[in-house]
């Protein structure tokens, strides 16, 4: 924060502070802020920058994140689904879950949990994309939610296994 900006954080942990922008701009995030359900423009503008931090510690590999890959592919395909218990059981140390779904009587999907350190999410999914017989597949990265208050001014309390960094891959 340089001299200019002044912050007045309260009591409950809260940041109050001003912020400028044109006028049609605002009044898109105000459409979008309504359509989406945020109660107001802190909470719309708290999301945006969370969401923000996320993909910025995904891009730069600091912390923890959480995520899936969603693929969909032939389960006909010859060696295919072998190569991906093969891929799973290689990243066993970032995956909490796979669930599998027939889409119809050739197409399969697979949505494969993740939680970790960024570097060996992201190889797994390239790995995982790059299986001869992929038809599609996604990465979805967000946050594994320790560095986030939730809502405005509550710190979770858990402290059980879920939040014990998982193993290192």
């Amino acid at each position: 924060m340089n001299n200019k900006e002044k912050s007045n954080t309260s009591s409950s942990g809260l940041c109050r502070f001003t912020i400028c922008m044109p006028e049609e701009l605002a009044r898109l995030f105000d459409a979008l802020r309504q359509r989406k359900g945020f109660e107001n423009r802190s909470q719309a503008f708290a999301e945006l920058v969370r969401q923000w931090v996320v993909d910025e510690r995904a891009r730069t590999g600091k912390g923890t994140i959480a995520g899936s890959i969603t693929l969909v592919y032939d389960h006909h395909k010859p060696g295919l689904q072998s190569r991906l218990t093969a891929l799973q059981h290689r990243y066993a140390g970032v995956i909490l879950s796979v669930l599998h779904a027939h889409l119809d009587s050739c197409n399969c999907l697979e949505i494969i949990a993740l939680r970790g350190a960024a570097q060996p999410i992201y190889r797994l999914a390239d790995a995982v994309g790059a299986v001869k017989g992929i038809k599609h597949a996604r990465l979805s990265v967000t946050t594994a939610g320790r560095e986030f208050r939730h809502g405005f001014g509550h710190v979770s309390r858990h402290s059980n296994l879920h939040e014990q960094d998982p193993p290192k891959h």
